[in-house]
Formats: C-alpha cells, structure tokens, sequence
C-alpha cells in the first residue's frame, strides 16, 4: 500500500480495509516498516526494533476491531514476554519479562501488530523524551523540539504516520502532554478504567493509567472498548460504562456546562497561546450551544504539586530498591541516570508521615472536584503552559550537575528536605504543564483536544477533565469538536 494511502486511515479505517479484503495485515505491517525505517534515525521514537516478530504476527492477524493494524508498545510499563523491556533505563537494558502484562493481552487480542517499542524517559520521570540510554526523541512538527513525556516516542510515532495509534500511560499528564504536543488525541481514562495487572495492583499509587495516543476520536473510543474492565485482584473497580464508548463518539452531548480556566494553579506564566487556545475553544463551544463560563475549582495547586511530587520521589526511591534487587547490588551513575539517583535519595529521606500527610491531600483534592462538577459538567484549561521546549533545554546545568552528584554521592536528601527543596522542586517541575496533575491525582477523565498551534507552527492542546467515571461525556463531545474543528489531516509540514 502507497504511504499516502496508508496515511488516509485511522485504526479503524485500516482495520476494516483488511477485514473487506482489500489490503492485507502483511501489507499493512511493509508500509508501516517502511516509514519507521526511514523516519526514525531523524526522529528516534522507536527503542526496540520488533519487526520480525510483526511480519510473522501479520500473516495470520487476530480478527479484534484493530486487526492488521501496526503499533508500537511504550517500553515502560507494558511488559511482552520473551522481548526486552528497558523502561528507559540502562539498568534494564537486559531484562526480558517471562509474562505479558494484562493491557498487553488485551493490545493483541484487538488484532493489533506489534513492531517494536516506542521512546520514554528513564521510569516515565519527565515530560520530555531524552533517555541518557537511546537519545532524545524528536518531534515530528520540529525535531528541534521535543514531542513531550512520558510518552513522547507513541506520540512521535502516531503524528509521523508511522502508525495511527499507540500505547502510552498517564501519570501526571504523560498521555495528554505528548498528545498535545504533536497534534494528535490524548485521553486519560478514570482510575481503575484500564488494568495494571497482573503484578502490580496500581501504577504510580493509582495517579497512573494506561490507554493510547491515536490521531482520530473513535479509535481511542473503540480501543478503550477493547481494553477496559478490572483483571483478577484489580485494587479499584471502576463502573462499567452503559454503552460502548465507540457510540459515543458520534452521539450529542446536550448542552453541556463547561467551566474555563486560563491561570496556571501555580501562578506561574502561562504562554500568550495557550491562553488563545482555551479562548479559542469557549467559542467554538458556544456556538455549538454549550453554556460556558470562567471559573475554577477551589483547589490549593501548591498542595496538589507537592502531594505530587511526594508520591514521584517515594516511586523513584521504590525503583531504585527494585533495580537493586535486580541487579544484586545498589545502582550507580553506571545503571541509572543522576537525576534519577539525586531524587530517589531525596525519596529515601523523606518520612512515611511526610508521604501520608501529602497523600491525605489527594483524598480532599477529589473531594473539591467533585463539589466543582456539582455545578459545572466539564473542566476546560490549556494542556499545556508553554510551546514544545527545545531538545536539552531542560537538561541539568554543570552546576546543577554538581548538586545532583552530591546528593547522590554523600545521601544529602534529609538536608535538602529540611531546606524547602522540594516546594522549589514541585514548581519548577510543573510548571511547564501544571494542569494535568490534577485529574490524576483525583483519578479522573481527561482528555487533550488539539485545537489550535502557537506561533511558530507547533500544535497546542486544549484539556477537558471530566467527573470520575465519566469518560463517555468526553467522547460525545470529542466527537462533537473533530466534526467542527477537523484536525486529522492536519499534519506536521
């Protein structure tokens, strides 16, 4: 199949290409090769080269809603037996899961074909894509620019046609930041909506959740079909939806109560376009007929950072214990990188209390959600507070090296806990992207609409959160937005 006709389809669309009979999985599965190998030495999205392994799968594809249809897996998270699974990191770079992780199965029973993993940051810890172990990951709208994180190598993949939907997961923002990043569709589903199974009972203390990056609405919805409902021993129970959310997608959504909001939760800057985005959007969405106001839930975006980052630093201290049991021995700048080793010292001084405390605000954050959505049905903010930042601009300075290398090397984090450090950690994190964090810390729906483009070309995402459980009032309006505001073929020059 020529690319351009490749190219043509989402999911679905080559999906029901091959179900007619008028393209195979197996051609498919070439035209997609094709471009990732002449794509990806500029734009570095795919890690793990898996092409053999989706030419057999193509020649008798599984009959799922995706049958035929090549993907990449993110190499974080979604564990394939018998393949390698790096999470970014040197220290994994050799280890091979005996088992399929439980989104997996579900991935290869949709009939899709895998060709490789895609680009993350090491453990998913960023919001951009720049592995020390594979390189950066470039952004197809500008390789000058980076595509986002954590899943900055699926969406990178997804806007450079390679394929037209792939995995990713969702912990602070990591679907819905790369989705809005490179132009594409990014939903987080409710906590518990998709399973972490069948070893880990959460990901990311329930902040995290996987689903996709796809360019249309309906695949995401179609796919989520696919994949949603709890596995055996799932720590939450979500409610079932009442119809499948593919008809969703095309079904009116009323005359919704959308609240905006244009001001970081952080007071920090927030980028003239992004602002545009959002202002942009509230008048589409009165033409449409919704009812739209300013307003934003009273809820303290200093705690939901630092409750944030209390969870982020206890993860990575969590990692750096699990490497070492791999291993046989403790990580060094050798297996991991230093950033990764300075904050996971800062994870092993900071107290249980200290964790619990913090934690304690996601419990009230949620609450404070739900008393907002009393009165509104949806939440509409930018995705993000600035353009796609330029390739190593957030890479540590020599002398912010030197701090790094003496919080690992002589275990200063109790110090630096004392000192204030990670109030200032919290914001100069998030600031880039502090609306996300949010819906996950509440384990609510969200999505990345890609509606406008800053100055310069790069896309610009708009977010809608949504009340928990309540992902089928995206999709109606997704569904809505992509038929006034079309984006599929707009695509990277």
């Amino acid at each position: 199949m020529a690319f351009e006709e490749y190219e043509k389809y989402d999911g679905l669309g080559l999906a029901e290409l091959v179900k007619k009979g008028d393209v195979s999985a197996a051609e498919l599965t070439e035209a997609a090769i094709a471009r990732i190998e002449r794509d990806n030495p500029e734009i570095n999205a795919m890690v793990y080269n898996m092409f053999e392994y989706g030419r057999d799968l193509a020649q008798t594809p599984v009959e799922g809603p995706f049958v035929g249809v090549p993907t990449l897996l993110k190499d974080l998270g979604y564990e394939m037996k018998g393949f390698p699974m790096s999470n970014g990191s040197r220290a994994y770079l050799n280890a091979v899961p005996d088992h399929d992780s439980e989104m997996v199965a579900r991935f290869k029973r949709s009939g899709m074909v895998i060709l490789g993993k895609s680009s993350t940051p090491e453990f998913g810890l960023l919001g951009i894509t720049e592995p020390e172990v594979f390189g950066p990951c470039r952004n197809p709208w500008n390789t000058d620019h980076t595509p986002g994180g954590s899943s900055g190598g699926a969406a990178a993949a997804v806007a450079a046609g390679w394929v037209p939907i792939a995995p990713a997961g969702d912990g602070g923002g990591s679907i819905r930041i790369p989705a809005a990043n490179t132009g594409l569709f990014g939903l987080k589903p409710t906590r518990g909506r998709t399973p972490s199974g069948p070893i880990r009972g959460s990901q990311w203390m329930g902040a995290a959740v996987s689903h996709v990056i796809t360019r249309s609405v309906r695949d995401s919805a179609a796919m989520l079909d696919a994949t949603l409902g709890p596995d055996i021993g799932a720590s939450y129970q979500t409610p079932l939806p009442a119809r499948p959310y593919l008809e969703e997608v095309g079904r009116a959504p009323g005359k919704l109560r959308i609240a905006f909001n244009t001001k970081s939760p952080l007071g920090t800057p927030v980028h003239p376009d992004s602002v545009a985005a959002v202002e942009k959007a509230a008048k589409s969405l009165e033409n449409l007929g919704h009812h739209v106001e300013e307003a934003a839930p009273e809820v303290d975006g200093h705690k939901v950072a630092k409750s944030y980052v209390a969870m982020y630093f206890g993860e990575i201290a969590a990692q750096l214990m699990d490497i070492e049991k791999f291993l046989g021995r403790r990580p060094t700048k050798r297996d991991v990188e230093l950033g990764t080793l300075a904050l996971g010292t800062i994870g092993k001084a900071v107290s249980a209390g200290y964790m619990l405390d913090q934690m304690h605000y996601w419990g009230e954050c949620a609450r404070q959600m739900g008393q907002f959505f009393e009165g509104y049905d949806l939440y509409l903010t930018p995705t993000t507070a600035s353009p796609p930042v330029k390739i190593g601009a957030l890479a540590p300075k020599p002398a912010e090296n030197l701090v790094l290398n003496l919080v690992a090397g002589l275990n200063l984090g109790k110090l630096l806990v004392r000192t204030g450090l990670i109030d200032k950690i919290a914001i100069e994190t998030m600031q880039h992207t502090p609306f996300t964090q949010v819906a996950n810390l509440c384990g609510l729906p969200g999505m990345s609409v890609p509606l406008h483009q800053f100055e310069g070309g790069l896309p610009c995402g708009v977010q809608f959160i949504a009340p928990f459980g309540c992902e089928d009032r995206l999709f109606n309006l997704a569904g809505q937005l992509e038929q006034q505001v079309p984006w599929f073929d707009v695509r990277p020059g």
